[in-house]
């Protein structure tokens, strides 16, 4: 019962991405030879048809990688391969919590492989093609290497943490789970930037000149106290574009790309920032820290329920009662789940995006700048000026261009 429904929800799932993925080629074909009028203001017509084909081209990868993905998380559940790869850590250590916290790790590195063909034709093939790619394969693989160091360092550790609070505090123990997890999100929110981001890009301190005048004078404007203002280099792997901000408190800090730097005049960038900055005023970082949280604490209470129940795991080849595999199989399964709520999510996310908009227009003396920062990032990076509504509904966490342009100029 419990193998039909999950093969059943792999189907629809699967089905679901189909759909919504053959609406979105359509509606980007239809557009391709007469876009919306709205759209000659934002791109010339040779862009415009780049970025049609830029977009198909995702689409069709993202078409193959959804069927093999759900090909391989279908043999992984079904072919009786996860009990296999289980049993030795069961000899060696039973119950223990480190044997299971290393047999995580291994079947967490080993699923990871499969999608690594996409994610280098992604980089090598596709983005290369579109003059996006800055990466080299040296470095795309010790990105990788870096990134399993990483998982060793610090996941084996707090799997390891988990999975023995089990004998420290009996039935409440998935209570003590959320709490550990959180806690140890809230302290990477500070560290990340300081320890993680470094081994990855380099950051260097925005030199003194008109612009680091301009964006400091906004934060004080608008009463945005922040460590220092960054730029990273992330040229180094993509021509794409992007800002951000880390920490919180004191430790706060503005991490400014260098590709945006180079696309975007200084009063752009300004309303780039004063975007991010709208984020943290509207308190839209303690929101969704809020959600996260309620998120995770419903997740850990489900792992405890499906780990006392008799049926989950002996339905998959599992010891009854065992953390380990409740964990996994969790993580594997949930997002079958999840997939659906997405919608619900973007849309919290996105009424974010328009606040944030709004923070900006104002900010920085009316929706001009804005607009046209907006416009030139979507030229830069060939953004999907048409996508189908149920499409960008599950998968765009941000409003469309012309609707955010809406949204300014009311």
């Amino acid at each position: 019962m419990v193998l039909t429904l999950v093969a059943v929800l792999i189907g629809l799932r699967l089905a679901a991405q189909l759909l919504l993925n053959a609406l979105n080629a359509s509606e980007v074909r239809r557009h391709a030879a007469g876009p919306p009028p709205a759209v000659a203001a934002i791109m010339d017509h040779a862009t415009y048809l780049k970025a049609v084909d830029y977009t198909l081209a995702k689409l069709r990868l993202g078409l193959l990688e959804e069927i093999y993905e759900s090909a391989v998380l279908a043999a992984v559940v079904f072919s009786g391969l996860l009990p296999w790869l289980y049993a030795p850590f069961q000899t060696w250590a039973p119950d223990r919590a480190w044997s299971g916290a290393l047999f995580l790790l291994a079947v967490g590195m080993l699923l990871s492989l499969p999608s690594l063909p996409f994610d280098w034709w992604g980089q090598f093939r596709l983005e290369q093609r579109f003059g996006f790619n800055q990466s080299t394969l040296r470095l795309w693989v010790t990105d990788k290497l870096k990134g399993l160091l990483l998982l060793l360092l610090i996941g084996f550790p707090l799997m390891w943490a988990l999975l023995g609070l089990v004998r420290g505090t009996g039935g409440s123990w998935w209570l003590w789970g959320f709490a550990l997890l959180f806690g140890f999100q809230l302290v990477m929110i500070v560290l990340y930037p300081k320890l993680i981001l470094p081994l990855f890009n380099k950051l260097a301190p925005l030199t003194e000149g008109d612009l680091r005048t301009r964006l400091l004078a906004l934060a004080d404007r608008t009463g945005f106290r922040a460590q220092t203002i960054q730029i990273m280099d992330g040229s180094k792997r993509s021509a794409h574009s992007n800002a951000f901000f880390t920490g919180f408190g004191r430790f706060r800090r503005i991490v400014l790309y260098d590709t945006l730097v180079a696309q975007l005049a200084q009063p752009e960038l300004e309303a780039v920032l004063a975007h991010e900055i709208g984020h943290y005023k509207r308190g839209h970082i303690l929101k969704m820290l809020a959600v996260s949280a309620m998120l995770q604490l419903g997740g850990f209470a489900l792992i405890a329920w499906l780990a006392r129940s008799g049926w989950f795991n002996a339905a998959f080849g599992f010891p009854p009662g065992v953390l380990a595999p409740t964990f996994l199989l969790f993580g594997l399964l949930s997002g079958l789940a999840t997939f659906w709520f997405s919608p619900l999510l973007n849309l919290v996310s996105r009424r974010h995006e328009y606040e944030a908009d709004a923070f900006a227009r104002n900010a920085v003396g009316g929706a001009a700048f804005v607009v046209s920062a907006l416009r030139k990032l979507a030229q830069k990076n060939l953004t999907n000026l048409t996508p189908h509504p149920l499409y960008s509904g599950f998968y765009y966490s941000h409003p469309t261009l012309m609707e955010r342009e809406r949204a300014l100029t009311k």
